[in-house]
């Protein structure tokens, strides 16, 4: 088995579309928006966007524990924050020898963002 998709629960479908596909850069693979749902393809993963019902706003605006890859933090760090991207944390050395920064969707759901080298990853 692997991992094939993991889903994020916001509170408006297209305005989070909007985010990740203006501000990320992520490319919109599919999705039904009749249905609350959209989808973007990341490596051999899907992260999926799902609008959650009336009955779930415990599952919005929370850590997510999904990490992104990048090969240069500072530089995407940079280009996001100037896209109005808004971090939660900035590029840190942590104290495992990773290099982070933390950043968060417009409902709040956060995300880890790892510099990742060829010899790490």
């Amino acid at each position: 088995m692997e991992i094939a998709y993991v889903n994020i629960f916001v509170s408006e479908l297209a305005r989070s579309v909007d985010f990740y596909q203006q501000k990320l850069g992520l490319e919109l693979e599919g999705g039904d928006p009749a249905h609350g749902y959209a989808s973007f393809q990341l490596g051999a993963v899907r992260l999926g966007l799902a609008l959650a019902g009336d009955d779930a706003p415990d599952l919005i605006g929370r850590p997510t524990g999904v990490g992104l890859a990048t090969s240069d933090l500072a530089a995407d760090h940079k280009r996001l924050e100037a896209a109005g991207v808004r971090f939660t944390m900035p590029p840190e050395r942590q104290p495992w020898g990773g290099f982070m920064a933390m950043f968060a969707d417009p409902d709040g759901n956060t995300f880890y963002l790892d510099e990742i080298s060829a010899a790490h990853g």
